[in-house]
């Protein structure tokens, strides 16, 4: 199963027994006061400069949220994703919950999108799959309906397979839409892990989707996260999560290493590469 992704310039293929796609989640005001205050003066750069440092740290995607307090989404998304296109040639994620502002973001993308995302709940399904499909985009599926995110890997699955079903109906090809199970926090409740985990490996076998997941939810409210997260990712990726949404500079390596003992680097050629640059990196601080 592979799920194509362009830019202007640049095509990223997310292949279910390929190497890892890595999005990077940092374009996201949530729980990022600087972010946040930046978005709502209508101040860019800072958005500017986290594109280039994530992709610089290896990201192969970029998600793009402006969802900050008081600001308007349907005139900031699409002026972002601008600036963000001009910054960088990687493939954006287009992430918001409103119908208006995607549409007005799709317009002025350049290429082929990702959009974060649609939900197993009705309205969502009918608002947002119609887009998804008059712009040719790929689309996230959130195992979520109007129950919330259900507790039990059954449920999630079947919202995985309504989802898929849909989009389907709709004339969007299963090879885009990529499926998340949603990662909630271990520290809350010691089942939450293997509840995603399970979910993954299902969804993997009975649909044969690619797979995203939030990795760094896992370990919210805990002390030493990036142990926990770096963990967590091994084993998504081991099940069939395939494009994650991280903090790129600091779970790359564990994700390459990852790669290379599913034997998807030959000659460790990546590791190798990725060791150098961060040790070039090194010696210029």
């Amino acid at each position: 199963m592979e799920t194509k992704l362009t830019s202007a310039k640049k095509q990223v293929v997310i292949k279910t027994e390929g190497p890892t796609v890595l999005i990077g989640e940092r374009i996201n005001p949530t729980g990022k006061k600087k972010l946040s205050r930046a978005l709502q003066k209508g101040d860019l750069e800072l958005v500017r400069r986290e594109a280039i440092d994530q992709v610089m740290a290896g990201a192969d995607v970029l998600d793009v949220n402006v969802g900050a307090l008081g600001v308007d989404e349907e005139v900031l998304l699409p002026e972002v994703v601008k600036v963000v296109m001009d910054a960088v040639d990687v493939p954006l994620c287009l992430d918001s919950t409103n119908p208006a502002a995607l549409e007005k973001a799709l317009k002025v993308y350049q290429g082929k999108p990702l959009v974060n995302s649609v939900t197993g709940q009705e309205g969502s399904l009918d608002r947002i799959l119609p887009l998804v499909k008059k712009h040719r985009a790929a689309v996230i599926g959130l195992t979520m309906d109007d129950e919330g995110i259900p507790d039990d890997v059954d449920k999630r699955v079947a919202i995985a397979h309504k989802i898929v079903k849909r989009a389907e109906k709709m004339g969007i090809p299963r090879e885009d839409v990529i499926i998340d199970c949603l990662t909630l926090s271990v520290g809350a409740n010691e089942r939450a892990g293997m509840v995603v985990i399970e979910s993954i490996r299902r969804v993997k076998e009975e649909l044969g989707v690619n797979l995203t997941i939030g990795a760094s939810n896992i370990s919210f409210g805990l002390p030493d996260r990036s142990i926990i997260n770096n963990a967590f990712i091994s084993v998504a990726i081991c099940m069939g999560v395939t494009c994650p949404i991280v903090d790129v500079a600091k779970v790359r390596p564990a994700v390459l290493a990852t790669d290379l003992l599913l034997g998807r680097d030959r000659y460790a050629i990546r590791y190798i590469k990725a060791y150098q640059q961060r040790q070039k990196r090194e010696k210029m601080k």
